[in-house]
């Protein structure tokens, strides 16, 4: 693509920032699957390729597009997780340094970060990210080095103010970290409200198909510490492998349009479900209900996201009860695929969770809305006899 500065994110994404195969001028670009390159006779590397860990053309194709998404002036690093790309930011911190992160919070993260990342020396203080005052209470000028927070917080979709937080990090000279995953580049652009760094874990609906584990960093500035991200990943051999790249790739090309439907028919369920007999509440940033809901207006664009959670007004049993019974919706764990997907979240996270009991965690797909609510609606009345 010749010029690229009037076309917009979803043109780009489309056409995968226009690459086109030099050699054969296939529209869709091969994969590369090549270890190691040759050097030229001066024993340089003129191609800038020299080793697979580091370096894979098809990787490099799909960070670009992430970066363009995500306005990261200092690119994106792709990862072959969430859990490694997010690792990764914490691992980059030295030992007794201090680190503010959410309470609520994408629960795997939360059990690395209070195990293996305190035993790496890290000093973690846990609190609600959206009570600001609680934030910047937590904060210690000088010493805290990393803010993280997730916004919308899985599983109950808090909503913590990127804006704000920045202030406060860059204030007590920490960075801010970013899990926009449930929001994804569609919804909220965490650089350009300040943040430093933006970790997804691209296996949801960046990719969209359920058929590939990624995650990715971006990053605002390319500093000493966006380096040092760099030199982990390739030091640790954390890179995606190229045929995922490839997927991930094909996934973004279709982004926007999933992220807009799978919004759409997110809030059309959310109302509906708000006023349903059998749902006691309905947890989704849309609702003017929502204890988050002014932040998600001004820090969300294009709609509120593909999430949602619902409340069974007869407790942990109906929750249960009523998964087992949906016919559409599918009982499984993740988010952000074109097949809807309902789970019982204090089943998986366990003892020590956050969430209630009664609660359902709703992933929306591209199926017909009308479809989807007739589906959870039979199974709600069912589990209630």
């Amino acid at each position: 693509m010749s010029d690229q500065r009037s076309v917009s994110k979803r043109s780009l994404a489309v056409q995968a920032m226009g690459h086109i195969d030099s050699v054969t001028k296939a529209v869709v670009p091969p994969i590369h699957v090549a270890t190691t390159f040759v050097r030229d006779e001066d024993n340089a590397y003129s191609s800038g390729y020299v080793y697979g860990r580091p370096d894979n053309a098809t990787i490099r194709e799909a960070e670009e597009v992430i970066a363009m998404l995500e306005e990261a002036a200092a690119g994106a690093l792709l990862f072959g997780s969430g859990m490694a790309a997010a690792t990764t930011v914490f691992r980059a911190l030295d030992p007794g340094d201090h680190v503010v992160a959410p309470k609520v919070m994408y629960w795997a993260l939360r059990q690395w970060l209070m195990t293996e990342g305190v035993r790496a020396g890290l000093d973690v203080t846990l609190v609600e990210t959206s009570d600001l005052e609680e934030l910047r209470a937590a904060v210690r000028p000088g010493e805290t080095k990393l803010v993280w927070i997730e916004t919308p917080a899985n599983p109950l979709w808090t909503l913590t103010d990127i804006a704000a937080v920045a202030q406060i990090a860059h204030a007590a000279g920490a960075r801010l970290a970013v899990d926009s995953t449930c929001a994804s580049p569609y919804h909220t652009r965490p650089l350009a409200l300040g943040a430093d760094v933006v970790m997804h874990a691209a296996t949801k609906i960046l990719n969209g198909h359920s058929d590939v584990v990624a995650g990715v960093l971006a990053g605002r500035e390319n500093d000493a510490f966006w380096q040092r991200l760099a030199t982990i990943r390739k030091g640790g051999g954390a890179i995606l492998g190229p045929f995922e790249a490839y997927l991930l790739m094909r996934g973004m090309r279709t982004f926007h349009l999933r992220a807009a439907a799978m919004a759409a028919s997110a809030m059309t369920l959310a109302e509906r479900f708000a006023a349903h007999p059998h749902v006691a509440e309905v947890l989704y940033p849309g609702l003017a209900s929502h204890p988050g809901h002014d932040i998600a207006r001004r820090q969300m664009e294009n709609g509120f996201g593909y999430m949602l959670s619902i409340r069974a007004a007869g407790g942990e049993a109906a929750a249960i009860a009523t998964a087992a019974k949906v016919a559409l919706w599918t009982r499984a764990t993740s988010l952000g695929g074109v097949e809807s997907l309902i789970e019982h979240r204090a089943s998986i996270e366990g003892p020590d969770t956050p969430c209630p009991p009664d609660l359902l965690r709703l992933s929306v797909g591209c199926e017909d809305v009308e479809d989807l609510f007739a589906d959870l609606d039979a199974a709600l009345r069912a589990a209630h006899g």
